[in-house]
């Protein structure tokens, strides 16, 4: 009967999630999201704030297949809801059955760590960069302008052909200008957006001063797993041999031993946030992927995603693999590659030094053998359980927005027919043609102004008082530009064009 019910549980939210429409006159609430105060780690750059109209168009783009070159891959293939945006494929495919190089990492609470860059092997400088990648990328989605593909400039009037993108550009942006700045704007907002905040952890964290504190909410076992997970360890040097496996000749090497404490995974996955630290390095993880068996080790750093939502609600099955390959399913997996780091099988230049010790008798560098038992691993388990929320897989503001047959229809009065935004938005500038100088007349207290050239790059900022203001433009070179207002909430208020003499 309860599996019964699940299943007619499902088949509702999916007929949901597919509905095929967008209210322009009531967006989801992506900009005022209620975030817990100890929460304090942002990434997110003052250029791009997070805004409903952004994260709209946004979510349409992350889901539209059109953005591949066979209409048939979107970013949604590859960054799953109900795995938490990530992925079940040791490595994702792309258009043509294509296997890509990595496993795509999940989503979640992207927004919410110190590290700034993105991608498996970290560089995309920003997410915004990493948004526009993986579509000019010939194995994902295919649009790189080079050996006979189409590019960039061919999805742009792709995109601009269709009935919605036009209204949903207009409303995030003050016109239905497309360009590739912007597409990376409105994808990274709607990244951001996507948050877990309501897990068991979040319940119990908001309730003590600070992470070593026992939660009042959890049992025994995941508090015990939260100490071991937090705190560092006491060990000593040791000798121990290693007997010879299969591609693995053993030997006898001097060991940091752990004898005590916890495992100080924390000092690179920080709570609250379980954030990477920026300053990881190599985390002794180099094979490559299964289908690039004879690509070299992997030496330099690779970027790991928050640990919260790392497995399911069962509190066992992981949201996708682990390691930039994706070749870790199980959580035995991760405790068995830590639980002896060697030196002396990879020339690894770059190994972070957390992962080793310094000898007090040799001076040099030892391998760690942290010495974990069922037991421990067992409540290590149990607090990363708690880490998962519930909200992130089902709801509607982060799920496909496209019907099942892959149409879209924006109802609502947010975007007039012809495209312009209503009339109680409108500003005006003079002259135009400009020589020098622009003046600006209409709602303008407390708004500011964006000046982009044609290609969608922003080249000026000014923060606007009153209803009149006059913008030296004398350093601009001659050309087109485009003028944006927006509203002390980060809201379009309407887009001129104007020419530089």
């Amino acid at each position: 009967m309860k599996k019964s019910l699940l299943v007619c549980a499902l088949i509702v939210a999916t007929l949901v999630l597919k509905s095929g429409t967008i209210d322009l006159d009531n967006l989801f609430n992506y900009a005022n999201q209620a975030i817990p105060s100890y929460i304090t780690k942002d990434n997110t750059p003052a250029h791009n704030p997070i805004t409903d109209e952004g994260a709209t168009l946004g979510r349409v783009l992350f889901y539209d297949k059109k953005l591949s070159i066979d209409n048939t891959v979107s970013c949604s293939n590859c960054h799953i809801q109900e795995y938490a945006f990530s992925d079940t494929n040791n490595v994702s495919i792309g258009i043509n059955g294509n296997l890509t190089p990595r496993h795509s990492m999940r989503l979640v609470n992207a927004r919410f760590g110190a590290e700034e860059k993105f991608r498996w092997d970290e560089t995309a400088a920003n997410l915004e960069d990493q948004m526009i990648i993986p579509i000019k990328q010939e194995a994902e989605m295919g649009y790189s302008g080079q050996n006979g593909m189409p590019s960039f400039a061919d999805l742009i009037s792709k995109l601009d052909s269709t009935d919605y993108y036009p209204q949903l550009f207009t409303l995030a942006f003050g016109d239905a200008m497309i360009t590739e700045e912007r597409m990376a704007r409105a994808l990274a907002q709607f990244v951001r957006s996507i948050q877990s905040f309501d897990s068991k952890y979040d319940i119990g964290r908001a309730q003590v001063a600070d992470d070593l504190t026992d939660f009042p909410n959890f049992t025994s076992d995941e508090n015990d797993g939260k100490r071991l997970f937090i705190q560092d360890f006491q060990w000593v040097e040791d000798t121990i041999t290693v007997g010879d496996v299969p591609g693995d000749p053993g030997g006898t090497f001097d060991v940091a031993k752990r004898i005590s404490g916890g495992f100080n995974c924390a000092t690179c996955h920080m709570p609250p946030e379980f954030d990477i630290d920026p300053n990881s390095l190599n985390n002794a993880f180099v094979r490559p992927a299964s289908n690039h068996p004879n690509e070299p080790s992997w030496l330099d750093g690779t970027r790991s995603p928050t640990l919260r939502d790392l497995i399911q609600a069962d509190g066992v099955t992981l949201n996708g693999g682990m390691f930039h390959s994706g070749q870790a399913h199980f959580l035995q997996d991760i405790f068995g590659h830590y639980e002896f780091r060697r030196l002396d099988t990879v020339d690894n230049t770059n190994l972070d030094p957390r992962l080793t010790k310094i000898s007090p008798t040799t001076g040099r560098r030892i391998g760690l053998l942290m010495n974990s038992n069922p037991n421990e691993r067992q409540k290590i388990n149990a607090f990363l359980s708690t880490l998962t929320g519930t909200d992130v897989y089902t709801n509607e503001k982060w799920a496909d927005p496209f019907d099942a047959n892959g149409q879209l229809t924006l109802t609502g009065a947010g975007v007039s027919i012809d495209g312009e935004l209503e009339d109680q938005f409108a500003f005006t500038i003079s002259p135009n043609p400009v020589v020098d100088q622009l003046t600006l007349s209409g709602k303008l207290d407390r708004c500011t102004l964006m000046i982009y050239n044609t290609r969608g790059q922003q080249i000026r900022q000014v923060a606007l008082r009153g209803s009149s203001q006059t913008i030296d433009l004398s350093a601009l070179k001659a050309g087109v530009y485009i003028a944006t207002l927006q509203d002390a909430n980060h809201r379009p208020m309407g887009t001129q064009k104007f020419i530089k003499e």
